[in-house]
């Protein structure tokens, strides 16, 4: 399998060294460019076929939230998907968890996290199979939930599901919305992994969703998931 194209953005090039000195030592994943702020990160991107970026928030001039948007929303030539963004902060503030989500970001990460924890965070976003690292995803569940759900209800044109959903679809959705893996989801209901990632792909292409942070933000505003929800037994 081809490695795992990374790009690095950060104004500090002590810690962009750090993540390529990780990186580079899997033999999985390479980082094939970086910049050492927004607006260069952004360019670099559209001129590098690259799967995931990892992205500072906090850098002088165009920041990483403003670049998350630019690369998730630029136009790209055919046949070549967007790159999944990770955004890295030292601030673990829910804030900018909503803003980097908003912003089109498939991770959120805190920079003092171990090093295999940014290893899984770039392979699991790539993969597509977890909203970001395990460690992060109840937090994350938890606290922007409800900031989620509060930015829904004060849009003037409330976002629904698809009519076309099935039963199995909502369910699987809902798992999702709450941080299942495909492994515990196909638990849960007692069948393959291989049928759950069938599920997962329709209730992404119904949706319109780009990944699955994309299906947890839509759980919420539509009101499938409501803030301090237990996920209920199978049924």
């Amino acid at each position: 399998m081809p490695a795992v194209r990374v790009v690095l953005v950060d104004d500090q090039q002590l810690v962009r060294a750090g993540f390529r000195m990780v990186i580079d030592s899997q033999p999985d994943l390479e980082v094939v460019g970086e910049a050492s702020d927004g607006l260069a990160g952004a360019r670099l991107v559209e001129r590098t076929d690259c799967d995931v970026v990892l992205m500072d928030v906090r850098m002088p001039g165009v920041d990483g939230i403003e670049a998350t948007r630019r690369i998730t929303t630029a136009a790209r030539p055919e046949g070549r998907p967007a790159p999944r963004v990770v955004v890295l902060t030292t601030f673990d503030l829910d804030e900018y968890v909503v803003a980097a989500i908003g912003a089109g970001a498939s991770g959120f990460l805190l920079k003092d996290a171990p090093p295999e924890e940014m290893l899984a965070a770039v392979r699991t976003v790539h993969a597509g199979d977890a909203v970001i690292a395990a460690s992060s995803t109840r937090r994350l569940l938890q606290h922007v939930g409800p900031m989620l759900r509060a930015g829904s209800a004060a849009q003037p044109a409330a976002r629904t599901l698809p009519e076309d959903l099935t039963p199995r679809e909502l369910e699987v959705m809902e798992c999702m919305a709450h941080g299942l893996t495909n492994s515990e989801i196909a638990a849960r209901f007692f069948v393959s992994e291989a049928t759950v990632k069938t599920h997962v792909g329709r209730v992404l292409a119904k949706t319109g969703s780009r990944d699955r942070v994309q299906v947890v933000v839509l759980a919420y505003t539509t009101g499938l998931v409501q803030p301090g929800d237990v996920l209920r037994d199978a049924r």
